[in-house]
């Protein structure tokens, strides 16, 4: 059967209305879509249920005589939060509205309304709460895997930024984390999350340079079903999915400058608002930003807000480059190596002294993220421990014997044009990525498209010269 033609989750429901015609309706049609339900004649009853049992929805009228709908919803999000609840009422007003949105109510309906509407929106609760489960098995799963984020090294420059986690982990202030490509942003701000109060609350990762410019939106904040073309459902958004946690987005310099707006405007709230609903929904969550781009220049250019440079940097954590911290590289690589080779007992030793030399004598301008690509191709030519100096990449051999690792790759007489400059630096990065044009952009600090169209540019004027 496949996902769009399974049946949907049954939901335990308590419904709660003084209208006994809808008692009886509720009690007959809840049943033969598939659920259970437990019916309740008003709010001082419902509650009284959510003492004894759990529930997985909550279907309740507004206005009830003694407890109303609000009170009830209260009393199950107090015992367990991820309830859903579905308010129906006769009458709507602008205070219901906004204590709907703060106990973020999945659907707020008039009476009087459709079964079928009903029967969609409950579809929509049990899909939602799948998704959730998921999320947790995935974060409880990486948890087991990986256990709690742990920065690597004993280095002057490691122990200033790991006791620079430890004073703002505990606190809510949003950080931002500045540093090279490839030097661990994202592992920095997985201690802080895993350091704070929210620990036990999502940790969800986002590279803003990394989606479409017509799909960010809709996956930072959600969408509403057609509201675009090839919209066919309702979509929970990240901020949404991070509601209790942090929220980490890598790369913020490259958010789209619209974008920038609206999330300026979720920092100052706390409120988002789906793509195509009018109604906002308030949500509880940290935000860790990074980037290796210099923000300041960026705010000079007119391509980033100068309002939202302050407010993503409440605390700022500069995560230093491999090169300056060489004294590290030993524990990094064999940390790294036993992800791949996870039965080597902690006594053996996994590098030759001449391999740690080798790499100790590299610049890494790829930083750790380059470290671990080495590693790996070092652990599947090594045979038998230790890794000697042959296993490393081919550009490992060809380093000058000052310590060098940009290999000249074409003789130089006299001085370099700066498109000759930098067309040599494009190549060199791709002779250390071997290849790898993505890898190659991230390195050198520009986007993919650049990359082909800087490569096109010479490929042009090779052929007209």
């Amino acid at each position: 059967m496949t996902e769009d033609t399974k049946q949907p989750e049954s939901l335990k429901i308590l419904f709660a209305d003084d209208e006994k015609s809808l008692q009886k309706l509720m009690g007959l049609e809840l049943p033969r879509l598939g659920h259970t339900v437990t019916v309740c004649p008003d709010g001082v009853t419902a509650i009284a249920a959510i003492e004894k049992e759990d529930f997985d929805c909550l279907l309740v009228d507004l206005d009830m005589p003694g407890k109303g709908g609000i009170d009830v919803i209260k009393k199950a999000k107090e015992t367990r939060p991820d309830t859903e609840a579905i308010i129906l009422t006769g009458k709507s007003s602008t205070e219901s509205a906004i204590a709907a949105v703060e106990f973020k109510v999945f659907a707020y309906l008039t009476k009087p309304c459709r079964l079928m509407e009903l029967k969609t929106l409950l579809e929509g609760v049990a899909k939602k709460r799948e998704q959730d489960r998921r999320i947790k098995a995935l974060t409880s799963r990486l948890d087991r895997i990986e256990g709690k984020s742990k920065l690597i090294g004993d280095s002057g420059a490691m122990e200033i930024v790991n006791k620079m986690i430890a004073k703002v982990a505990p606190s809510n202030s949003a950080v931002l984390i500045r540093g090279e490509t490839g030097t661990g942003k994202e592992l920095v701000a997985k201690a802080i999350h895993d350091q704070s109060l929210r620990h036990a609350q999502p940790f969800v990762a986002v590279n803003c340079g990394a989606l479409p410019e017509n799909l960010i939106e809709s996956e930072l904040f959600g969408h509403r079903k057609g509201a675009f073309t090839g919209a066919e459902e309702t979509r929970i958004g990240l901020f949404e999915v991070a509601h209790g946690g942090s929220l980490f987005l890598d790369e913020i310099g490259e958010l789209p400058k619209a974008l920038q707006a609206k999330l300026l405007r979720v920092l100052e709230t706390g409120e988002i608002r789906r793509v195509g609903e009018n109604s906002s929904i308030k949500v509880d969550v940290r935000i860790i930003s990074a980037t290796h781009r210099h923000i300041e220049d960026m705010v000079q250019d007119g391509d980033f807000r100068e309002d939202l440079m302050f407010r993503i940097n409440t605390f700022e954590i500069q995560l230093p480059p491999l090169r300056e911290r060489t004294e590290d590289i030993p524990l990094l690589a064999e940390h790294i190596s036993r992800r791949f080779w996870p039965t080597i007992p902690m006594t053996h030793t996994v590098f030759a002294t001449e391999t740690i030399h080798a790499l100790k004598s590299h610049s890494w301008p790829g930083n750790v993220r380059e470290l671990a690509n080495v590693v790996e191709h070092a652990t599947i030519l090594c045979e038998e421990l230790p890794i000697q100096p042959q296993h490393l990449p081919r550009r490992f051999s060809e380093q000058s014997p000052s310590g060098g690792d940009r290999p000249e790759l074409r003789a130089v007489s006299g001085p370099m044009s700066l498109r000759e400059l930098e067309m040599q630096a494009i190549h060199e990065a791709l002779d250390r990525h071997d290849g790898n044009k993505p890898q190659a952009a991230e390195e050198l600090g520009i986007s993919l498209k650049t990359l082909y169209n800087k490569l096109n540019q010479a490929t042009a004027g090779e052929k007209t010269a």
